[in-house]
């Protein structure tokens, strides 16, 4: 039996553990994807165009998404694989209706509205007033191939990172100190890092302080989100003037690195890159599958952070 195990992952010397797929865990997961899906389906059923389906699908939209997150949380790499050895044989109390893998593809694909909504409207943490902001480079194929790649011709671009030329995308993301999710985007592989700030929507449920690295930099930026009552705190380059700053943003800054091992847990554990993709929706349905996954892990990188207040009068 595959029920209830944990698989320690080894990745460039670093030891992950997957996430234990119990019964509870897949009907907590199934119980809050339900729940939403039925608002969703109410609030666009007097939208809808065409006329309506004559049979309903085996697979409601709940276990296609209950699924695939799933699967981000466990240690299997393959989706078919995993759809037909374990979800088949190994979970069929839990979804006695399974299709083909064919078909399951396609649900997949038509989940994927849903999905994103359900993403951003149930799986995102609260903001504190402390967020780290990053991009991280999603790869779809390798250097080399990169003139043979046809299922992202014009649509993902080469860019640079910290570790050299990718051809892909950028996936922009936000969290608290709890490690939660805030807010994300994803833009093609040569756009700067600081587009996704200018945008007031992604920034609008931000407030506080947003701590970010050296390629954040920007005055003009900085004096329009501290407008908007965010104040944006980067360290500085090696040839630039040395700037006052308050001690715990010194510290707060320090501790930026907690946003780099949500991307590495990203990336690692929940599989939201790979070169196996046969079409973007597919790239898309993974991407967000893979963060709602991430919503769900008992334990995320957190840091420590106490405010204490005092009477006490400072002297300069």
């Amino acid at each position: 039996m595959l029920f209830g195990y944990i698989k320690a992952l080894t990745i460039n010397n670093i030891t992950y553990k997957s996430m234990e797929l119990t019964d509870d865990k897949i009907t907590e997961i199934f119980y809050l994807v339900d729940d939403f899906c039925q608002e969703f389906d109410k609030s666009v059923k007097n939208h809808l165009l065409g006329h309506k389906p004559r049979r309903k699908p085996k697979m409601c939209c709940s276990e296609v998404i209950t699924i695939m997150v799933a699967f981000h949380l466990g240690s299997f790499r393959n989706m078919k694989h995993f759809y037909l050895y374990f979800v088949q044989k190994h979970m069929a109390h839990l979804f006695p209706n399974t299709v083909s893998y064919n078909r399951f593809v396609e649900l997949m694909q038509a989940a994927t509205l849903p999905m994103a909504l359900c993403l951003k409207t149930c799986c995102f943490g609260e903001g504190t007033g402390i967020s780290f902001i990053d991009s991280t480079p999603i790869r779809v194929c390798k250097n080399k191939r990169i003139k043979r790649n046809k299922v992202f011709k014009d649509v993902a671009q080469v860019g640079k990172s910290t570790m050299g030329y990718f051809f892909g995308f950028k996936l922009h993301i936000v969290i608290n100190d709890k490690g939660e999710l805030l807010n994300f985007v994803i833009t093609q592989g040569n756009v700067d890092d600081r587009e996704p700030l200018k945008n007031k929507r992604f920034v609008n449920a931000l407030k506080g302080k947003l701590f970010a690295d050296k390629g954040y930099l920007s005055k003009h930026l900085t004096e329009i989100l501290f407008m908007d009552g965010l104040h944006l705190i980067t360290s500085i380059r090696n040839n630039m003037k040395n700037c006052l700053m308050e001690l715990k943003d010194k510290i707060l800054l320090r501790k930026r690195s907690v946003i780099e091992t949500v991307n590495d847990e990203l990336k690692n554990i929940c599989q939201v890159e790979h070169s196996r993709h046969r079409s973007f929706s597919n790239f898309i349905t993974n991407l967000i599958s893979g963060l709602i996954a991430y919503s769900f892990m008992p334990k995320k990188p957190t840091i420590k952070y106490e405010s204490v207040t005092t009477d006490q009068i400072a002297l300069f």
